[in-house]
C-alpha cells in the first residue's frame, strides 16, 4: 500500500497560498499543464537528436486532450521524456524544484532548447480546479511506471502503475461547481479549444483532442433540415497552429498573409497601413510583428483604451497587453512581441522590469519611427493618412515626454502650411524659410479657416513668410515642450516680436508710442485688469485691432484650458494692439481729445471686437450690444 508523503517545502501554506493567490484567472492551470508538457517533449527531442534510440522524429510527438464530463476528469498526456520514481518526488512533492530549469541550464548553449516551465510552480495550478491530481508518468527507458497522487495540502502518494509507454499524463479529477464558480466548463470541448487558441496556439507540437461535431447523414433527402438529417460523429483535432507566422521565414510570406493575420487577431475589417515584421538577435533576443492600423479605433482617444503588445515567451501568451514595451505615442499599434530572454515573475502572469524588458522596448520604439520615417519619405499618402488617423497621439507623447525625451518623434510631426494648404514636416518649413527669417510662425485656432481670417496673421502672409495652422488642441502646448526646430525658435503670430521689422520702422513705432502715451493709458485704465496693457501695432495691416499675449498662456491656451469645467479658470495675459495706419486710429485720437467718456465706450467696443475675433467669450454682452446700439 502507498504510504502518504508530506509536501517538502516550507509549509503547507506556502502550497495553499500558491494554489489561490498566486494566479489571477483558473483558466491558466491549462497553459501550464500545456507548457510543462510541452518541456518533456522538448527533452526527449533534445536527446533524440544525439541517440538514435529514442527512434522518434520532431513528427511523432504530441500532446493530447481528453475530457470526460461522465467521470468528470481531465487528462493531459504527453510522449516526452517522463519522470523516474525519484524526479516524481523531486519536481512533485518538492514545490518551486524545476527540472526544466536544471535542463535548461544544462543545456544553455543550444539554440534548439525552449523551455518555459521554469519555475516548478505551475503544475500546482492544476489545484485551482481539481480536488484530486494524479501523474502517471514512465521515464524513456525504464520498463517501470509510476503514480503520483495528491489531492492538496495533504501529502501525495508515489506507487507503481501500468503505463504502456514513455511520457506522462495528468488527470485532474474536476471540483464540485459552486454558485459562484463553475469547474465543469473545463470539460467543455469549445472552452478547452478556446483556451488552447488564446494560450498555447504557438506551443510547436499538436495539441489533439477529440471533438464533437455536426454532419448531414449520407442518405438525408436535400429537402430536408430536420434534426434527424444530421448526426453527430466525433473527429479528432489538432487546436493549434503550431508554427507563429512570425518565426516564419518572412520570404515565405506574402501581404496577404500577415493581413489576414491582422484581421482574425485584432477583430479589424481593413488591412493594416503598416506591418512590421522582425527578428532581433544581440543583447537580448526576440521576433516582433507589428501592426499600424489604417484607422484608429472607437475608442481610441477614451479612457477605455487599453494600450500594449501581446507578449509571447517561446510561443506561450504570457500577457495579452503588455503596456510597458510601447510608448504612449506608439499606443496605437497593435502586435506582438515572442522572447525566451524575459524574466518573468513567480506565476508568469506578469512581468519583472529588469534590463531585458527595458532593451525590447527601447528597440521596438527605434524600429517603429524608423518605419514611420521610411513611410513618410517614400509613401506620402499612406503617411498622410496615418498622420489623419493617430497624429494627435504623437503630438500629445511630445507633450507629455516634456523634460525627458520631448524630441522623440519630433521629426514625424505635421502641420497644415499657409504656403500650400496642406500637411508639412517642420523639416519642409525649415528648408523653405527666409534667408532673414529669425522664427518659425505658428498659429493657433479651431479650423483653418478661421486662423486665416485672424488679424495677425495678415501681414505675415502679404509679406510671404510661411505660417503652421495649429488646429487640435494640443498642438500649441507640444510646440511650446519643443521650443525650436533645426536650431529656429517656434513663435506665435499674436505673441511678442515677430523679427520682420526694420530698426526704421521699430523707430517709429517707438516714436508713435511716446506721442500717444496719454491714449494708450486711458485705453487700459477703461478696460483695467481685463488687459495688461494697451500698445501700436506692428503686426495689422486691414483690421483695426488685435488680441495678443504677453505671458507664457496663449490666447488659444487659455480656450483649451477653460474647456474643462473641472480646471481651475485661467486667463492670458492679454495685450489690446491696435493699428496705427487704420482710420479707427484717428477716431480715437479724436475723441480722446474731445469725449474721454465716449473713448472709453469706443475702446470697450474694439475690444470685445477683438475678442469675438479670437473666438473668446465677451464678458457682458449686454453692454457691448447697447454700445453698438448707440453707436448707430
Amino acid at each position: 500500500m502507498a504510504q502518504t508523503k508530506e509536501f517538502q517545502a516550507e509549509s503547507k501554506r506556502l502550497l495553499d497560498m500558491m494554489i489561490n493567490s498566486i494566479y489571477t484567472h483558473k483558466e491558466i492551470f491549462l497553459r501550464e499543464l500545456i507548457s510543462n508538457a510541452s518541456d518533456a517533449i522538448d527533452k526527449l527531442y533534445f536527446r533524440s537528436l544525439t541517440d538514435d534510440s529514442v527512434g522518434m522524429n520532431k513528427g511523432d510527438f504530441a500532446i493530447d486532450i481528453v475530457a470526460d464530463k461522465d467521470t468528470g476528469t481531465l487528462k493531459i498526456c504527453d510522449n516526452g521524456i517522463g519522470m523516474t520514481t525519484e524526479e516524481l518526488e523531486n519536481n512533485l512533492g518538492v514545490i518551486a524544484n524545476s527540472g526544466s530549469f536544471k535542463f535548461k541550464n544544462e543545456n544553455s548553449k543550444s539554440d534548439d532548447v525552449e523551455i518555459i516551465g521554469q519555475f516548478g510552480v505551475g503544475f500546482y495550478s492544476a489545484f485551482m480546479v481539481a480536488k484530486r491530481v494524479e501523474v502517471r508518468s514512465r521515464a524513456f527507458g525504464s520498463d517501470k511506471a509510476y503514480a503520483w497522487i495528491s489531492e492538496g495540502v495533504d501529502g501525495y502518494t508515489v506507487e507503481e502503475c501500468d503505463k504502456e509507454k514513455p511520457g506522462t499524463e495528468i488527470i485532474l479529477t474536476m471540483k464540485e461547481d459552486t454558485e459562484n464558480e463553475k469547474y465543469s466548463e473545463f470539460l467543455s470541448d469549445f472552452r478547452l479549444a478556446e483556451l488552447v487558441k488564446k494560450y498555447s496556439d504557438y506551443i510547436r507540437y499538436p495539441i489533439r483532442m477529440d471533438r464533437e461535431k455536426t454532419r448531414r447523414k449520407p442518405d438525408a433527402k436535400d429537402d430536408d433540415y430536420s434534426d434527424e438529417a444530421y448526426e453527430t460523429y466525433i473527429e479528432n483535432e489538432t487546436l493549434n497552429s503550431m508554427v507563429p507566422l512570425w518565426r516564419r521565414n518572412k520570404n515565405e510570406l506574402k501581404a496577404e498573409d500577415y493581413n489576414s493575420f491582422y484581421k482574425e487577431k485584432y477583430y479589424d475589417y481593413n488591412d493594416p497601413l503598416k506591418y512590421i515584421h522582425s527578428k532581433v538577435e544581440g543583447t537580448t533576443t526576440y521576433d516582433s510583428l507589428l501592426f499600424i492600423p489604417s484607422q484608429a479605433p472607437f475608442n481610441f482617444y477614451s479612457k477605455d483604451y487599453e494600450k500594449g503588445l501581446q507578449l509571447y515567451s517561446s510561443g506561450v501568451l504570457i500577457m495579452d497587453k503588455c503596456a510597458d514595451l510601447l510608448p504612449d505615442y506608439f499606443s496605437f499599434v497593435k502586435g506582438l512581441v515572442d522572447s525566451a530572454d524575459i524574466s518573468l515573475n513567480i506565476s508568469r502572469e506578469v512581468l519583472q522590469h529588469d534590463y531585458q524588458l527595458k532593451l525590447i522596448a527601447k528597440s521596438i520604439e527605434k524600429t517603429i519611427k524608423g518605419e514611420l520615417s521610411k513611410m513618410l519619405k517614400n509613401h506620402r499618402e499612406d503617411y498622410e493618412k496615418f498622420w489623419k488617423a493617430f497624429g494627435i497621439q504623437i503630438k500629445f507623447g511630445v507633450y507629455d515626454n516634456y523634460g525627458r525625451d520631448k524630441d522623440a518623434v519630433e521629426d514625424l510631426i505635421m502641420f497644415v502650411s499657409s504656403a500650400e494648404k496642406k500637411l508639412v514636416t517642420l523639416d519642409e518649413y525649415v528648408s523653405r524659410m527666409k534667408e532673414d527669417q529669425k522664427y518659425i510662425y505658428y498659429c493657433a485656432g479651431e479650423t483653418v479657416e478661421k486662423i486665416e481670417s485672424l488679424p495677425a496673421t495678415e501681414l505675415l502672409r502679404d509679406k510671404g513668410y510661411e505660417i503652421l495652422y495649429l488646429t487640435d488642441n494640443v498642438d500649441e502646448f507640444a510646440v511650446k515642450v519643443l521650443m525650436r526646430h533645426g536650431g529656429k525658435e517656434f513663435r506665435s503670430v499674436t505673441e511678442g516680436d515677430l523679427g520682420i521689422d526694420s530698426e526704421e520702422q521699430k523707430e517709429e513705432t517707438k516714436k508713435l508710442t511716446e506721442d500717444n502715451k496719454g491714449l494708450l493709458e486711458l485705453m487700459k485704465e477703461a478696460l483695467g485688469d481685463k488687459i495688461k496693457e494697451a500698445k501700436i501695432s506692428d503686426r495689422l495691416k486691414s483690421h483695426p485691432v488685435c488680441l495678443s499675449s504677453a505671458g507664457q498662456i496663449t490666447l488659444e491656451m487659455e480656450k483649451v484650458l477653460n474647456q474643462n469645467p473641472q480646471n481651475e479658470r485661467v486667463k492670458a495675459d492679454k495685450v489690446l494692439e491696435i493699428n496705427p495706419n487704420h482710420r479707427i486710429f484717428e477716431i480715437m485720437k479724436s475723441l480722446y481729445d474731445t469725449d474721454k467718456e465716449k473713448f472709453k465706450d469706443y475702446t470697450s467696443i474694439l475690444y470685445d471686437e477683438a475678442l469675438l475675433i479670437e473666438g473668446l467669450p465677451i464678458d457682458d454682452p449686454v453692454g457691448f450690444a447697447n454700445r453698438i446700439c448707440s453707436i448707430m
